[in-house]
């Protein structure tokens, strides 16, 4: 059984958001269900200092808080029946943030949102390995929907991807055992890069006081 997840939009109250997210995770736990997609979708695209407190919520609400209630609601249940496919949709801003503010306009929180998706589907997937549960964050740049349109943003002279290929890259990507789905990034050698680097600073942690903190 499968269940694609969406709650929250521009016409959503900031409650309505988060009730919507628990209601639709109290189904989802009582559905056998075999995958789950957590594709609902908002932007407010703007600074955090420009972003109204109502926006802030909202986008945390749909991106962070409703995959995470869905997710874990799915989980024991695919546990049980030992199979199961949980894909999160996110996008390549995720891996933006040290941009200069010239390459990347400013949207601290819809950007750390999705780099949240990353990191929970990364650390969710070693947590159930071994289980037969496969976990996916697919990473798509920008894609030819109504979404950015919906958000009073002008697409329509930049290259785009269209969702039948993203859907594509996504299932081929659970067949080669893909965490980390990028449709549009040809080397996966940079993307593994990335994530050495992160193990590598990780790993590289001690309990002393690096050399550059300490008083000359």
């Amino acid at each position: 059984m499968f269940h694609e997840a969406g709650v929250g939009g521009d016409d959503v109250p900031v409650a309505g958001c988060a009730r919507g997210a628990f209601e639709n995770a109290e189904i989802c736990a009582t559905e056998p269900l075999t995958m789950l997609v957590n594709n609902a979708g908002v932007a407010h695209y703007m600074p955090l200092a420009d972003l109204p407190a109502a926006k802030a919520a909202e986008l945390v609400n749909v991106k962070v808080l409703a995959p995470t209630m869905l997710t874990r609601a799915v989980v024991a249940g695919m546990q049980e029946r030992g199979e199961g496919a949980i894909i999160n949709v996110a996008g390549m801003i995720a891996f933006s943030a040290p941009a200069a503010h010239s390459q990347m306009p400013r949207c601290a929180v819809y950007g750390g949102s999705l780099a949240y998706l990353v990191a929970i589907s990364q650390t969710l997937s070693a947590e159930l390995e071994g289980t037969g549960i496969t976990v996916q964050v697919v990473c798509p740049g920008v894609v030819a929907t109504e979404f950015h349109e919906r958000q009073g943003l002008d697409m329509s002279r930049m290259p785009r991807m269209t969702a039948d290929d993203v859907v594509t890259a996504s299932l081929r990507g659970l067949e080669l055992g893909e965490t980390v789905c990028a449709p549009g990034v040809e080397d996966t050698g940079l993307l593994d890069a990335v994530f050495k680097a992160d193990l590598a600073a990780f790993g590289a942690q001690s309990p002393e006081l690096a050399t550059r903190y300490r008083a000359a």
